[in-house]
């Protein structure tokens, strides 16, 4: 009988959809879910949803909500971090500030300046999670949903050490999208695919098994018309110069290279029109803000959300997101493969060593064993590095409390170099830790 303790359960859809799979699963399902969170308004819907949604699927789960870390984590087999240190309201600055200063991010939350100030607010806390699961569930498992992955998972092993995995499901929906596109269903796809969180690449995509009928002809064929183009035309332009089809999603991707944000006009004027109409997904669009107008939306509408969600069905079947499975694959002793983040030690050979890459994951009584894809084709490996080289200097930064190196790590981000110059980019760091530096205690003058 398990205890999964979920570190920001007011995410309602997230908690909802995790736990959902959770009491569909016979090896969790009588187990004990303890939810945290520091809002104790979010803490309480959080608790009713999941409290309904065990009665709907007959779970025997024992179900606690707390705001208290250390109780939440107290014995844990699992825990799970889902929590945005700040909120809209930090977010909101990371998104605003660099705009005013000529770096227009879509999302925000990964690289660039925004993703930069995010994983800076992160790392103390989920240090503190660390530092307090080593003292009471020292043998608990850490999965992290919880972005910037890659530099917050690179700090969770340099800084504090703990057994963890970090998890996204750009692999699991980006591979389905392409089997719809070579017209093969899904259950007949083997793939292999490597990289770094939200720029790992399909090395191949195959019918089959891995002899099987090699299917990046069919791809490139159906991204060549022009209603696929307009709903990827980054992903296709990046395959189409480097190669290989990227796991995340086009408003995603335009940020990660120096590309496709030069400027607000090459946004407006080149990028957005590249698509269709305005009715595909956020993360699609590829429109300054995006996201952050997405997340205000959802906002708004939070207690609609609310009540839409308690009166909701449960679902019959679990979804895409890998952390059921893998906590069942350690109950069970029953082998599975998933797509994780995890310290690179020697898994690619061509990325630095400790760096956070995301490769193909066996999981089971033993616990999380990567696996090694080797090389990465060259071009690919050095796109990675453009963003490893940002990802380093923040950790650094967040080690050592060291604003030099944010701004270093700034400087150094594909798209805010390609967008401005070094005294802007100079200038909206410095707003940035003012704005801020009340959520950055480990900076002189921060906390």
């Amino acid at each position: 009988m398990p205890k999964i303790t979920f570190i920001g359960a007011g995410s309602l859809v997230f908690t909802r959809d995790l736990c959902n799979d959770v009491f569909l699963t016979p090896a969790l399902s009588d187990g004990t879910i303890s939810l945290m969170d520091i809002d104790p308004g979010r803490l309480a819907q959080a608790k009713q949803v999941v409290d309904s949604l065990a009665e709907k699927t007959g779970a025997a789960a024992r179900v606690e909500a707390t705001e208290d870390l250390r109780s939440a984590i107290a014995g844990a087999d699992y825990v799970v971090t889902t929590f945005q240190q700040g909120g809209l309201e930090a977010y909101a600055l990371d998104i605003e500030i660099p705009e005013r200063h000529g770096a227009g991010q879509c999302v925000g939350d990964t690289l660039g300046p925004g993703g930069a100030f995010r994983a800076l607010r992160t790392i103390p806390v989920m240090q503190r999670i660390c530092q307090t699961m080593d003292e009471v569930a020292p043998d608990a498992l850490l999965l992290n949903y919880v972005n910037p992955m890659a530099a917050v998972c690179w700090a969770i092993d340099r800084l504090t050490g703990r057994p963890h995995i970090g998890l996204c499901h750009s692999v699991q929906g980006t591979s389905r999208m392409l089997a719809e596109w070579a017209d093969v269903p899904f259950e007949e796809i083997s793939f292999q695919c490597a990289g770094i969180n939200h720029q790992a690449f399909f090395l191949e995509f195959r019918r089959g098994s891995v002899y099987g009928e090699d299917l990046y002809p069919r791809i490139r064929e159906a991204a060549a018309r022009p209603e696929i183009y307009a709903k990827e035309p980054v992903r296709i332009e990046i395959m189409n110069s480097f190669g290989y089809f990227v796991t995340e999603s086009s408003g995603h991707a335009s940020e990660y290279l120096p590309y496709f944000r030069k400027s607000a006009e090459q946004i407006d004027q080149e990028l957005v029109p590249k698509f269709a109409d305005e009715g595909h997904h956020w993360l699609n669009y590829g429109r300054t803000g995006g996201y952050l107008r997405h997340c205000r939306e959802r906002e708004a509408a939070y207690q609609a959300e609310f009540d839409q969600i308690l009166g909701e069905p449960a679902r019959a079947e679990r979804g895409i997101e890998y952390g059921s499975y893998i906590m069942e694959a350690m109950e069970t002793r029953t082998p599975v493969v998933v797509h994780g983040n995890v310290p690179n030690r020697g898994l690619i050979q061509n990325l630095p060593y400790g760096c956070c890459v995301e490769v193909p994951c066996v999981v089971d009584g033993a616990g999380v064993r990567p696996t090694a894809p080797g090389r990465l084709p060259p071009q690919l490996a050095a796109l990675n590095r453009t963003n490893i080289n940002v990802q380093e200097l923040i950790v650094e930064a967040a080690e050592h409390g060291d604003l030099d190196a944010v701004h270093h790590a700034v400087a150094l981000d594909p798209m805010t170099g390609a967008a401005c110059t070094l005294e802007q980019i100079h200038a909206m760091v410095a707003e940035l830790w003012e704005a801020q530096k009340h959520w950055l205690p480990q900076f002189p003058g921060g906390g």
